[in-house]
């Protein structure tokens, strides 16, 4: 009788697949292990007894064209994985859709620990947690030096229009998920739109940069960045803007959503920026702006998923919170715009 494994991957047709295409490189049967936590692409550990490694495919049942994604998300990290970018090794891309049912792509398994909430935190201690947030900046400063040109993303993204295409785009999504009045979005939306500030050169941007889409080792060092599904050419600020955000207190107890800013140590958001604008040299003056865009961003997330539980297509617990948080996050938004 086959073994059991996690649905959305074969590790037979996975393991056939790979001693075609690198021979030698797995040496037995494979066991795949599905990794909780992922928003949107599925993520797998697979091992072989002695070797590990990860693979990425799109959701089960996705009919978008999510071959492009796997293509970026594997192009992306085998142009920053010579520099000094702490991204895993890519071990291959593979978009016949035979293989395991849909595109995918085989990475190397990096060990280290995400950090989703203060709490998790609270062990490690006042002194390691600032060093590790701390160094999450910097390694932010050292994705957004890298020259897109010099490691073949010149053509990764559309800069110019970038912050424009953003606030559409979220404001497009916040109309396909409107089923109740939801006080001061608007408003947002359109002062955001009114005040657009003027970007720096363009830089590769992760997209969704906080603590919880890295992995720190022993030494509270990042040893490597992951889940780069909104990676794109774009305005750097805007991964500061979200870092900030998820910087902030939220002033709800228990929140369903990721943040560490109550940790004992955790560097204030002012810091971040002060860090990240005498690290990097670029004027973080319009700040506030990106930091309200990610409120506004997260509110149109949230609010998504809160109508998806209201047509009864969430599965588990803690999606009857969502709702009652995406008002607190057009607050923060407004009050940001505000006192900036």
């Amino acid at each position: 009788m086959s073994a059991v494994h996690p649905p959305g991957i074969d590790p037979e047709a996975l393991r056939g697949h790979l001693d075609r295409v690198r021979p030698g490189l797995v040496r037995g049967p494979l066991s795949a292990r599905l990794i909780e936590g992922g928003r949107s692409n599925l993520t797998y550990t697979v091992s072989d007894g002695t070797g590990r490694w990860v693979v990425r495919r799109p959701p089960l049942g996705h009919v978008l064209a999510t071959a492009h994604d796997m293509k970026r998300e594997h192009r992306v990290i085998s142009a920053l994985h010579p520099t000094g970018v702490p991204v895993p090794a890519p071990v291959l891309l593979c978009e016949d859709e035979s293989v395991i049912g849909s595109p995918f792509y085989v990475m190397e398994f990096v060990e280290g620990t995400p950090y989703r909430t203060a709490a998790q935190l609270a062990p490690i201690g006042a002194e390691r947690t600032r060093a590790a947030v701390l160094g999450l900046v910097d390694t932010l400063v050292d994705l957004h030096a890298v020259d897109p040109e010099a490691v073949g993303l010149a053509d990764f993204g559309r800069p110019d229009g970038f912050l424009e295409r953003q606030l559409r785009r979220w404001g497009k999504q916040l109309d396909a998920s409107r089923n109740r009045e939801l006080a001061g979005i608007d408003e947002l939306h359109a002062t955001l739109g009114r005040d657009l500030p003027r970007s720096p050169a363009p830089t590769v941007v992760h997209g969704d940069y906080r603590l919880d889409n890295v992995l720190l080792g022993d030494d509270d060092r990042i040893n490597a960045i992951l889940d780069w599904e909104m990676s794109t050419l774009g305005d750097p600020l805007t991964d500061l803007g979200l870092l900030v955000m998820y910087s902030s207190d939220l002033g709800i107890p228990e929140s369903p959503v990721s943040t560490t800013s109550g940790a004992a140590g955790h560097p204030s958001p002012t810091e971040l920026v002060e860090r990240y604008a005498a690290r990097s040299g670029r004027d973080t003056s319009a700040i506030a702006w990106y930091t309200a865009f990610a409120w506004f961003k997260l509110a149109v997330i949230l609010e998504g998923i809160h109508y998806r539980y209201t047509l009864g297509q969430t599965v588990g617990a803690g999606f009857d919170r969502i709702g009652s948080l995406v008002p607190v996050f057009i607050e923060h938004g407004l009050t940001t715009l505000q006192e900036g």
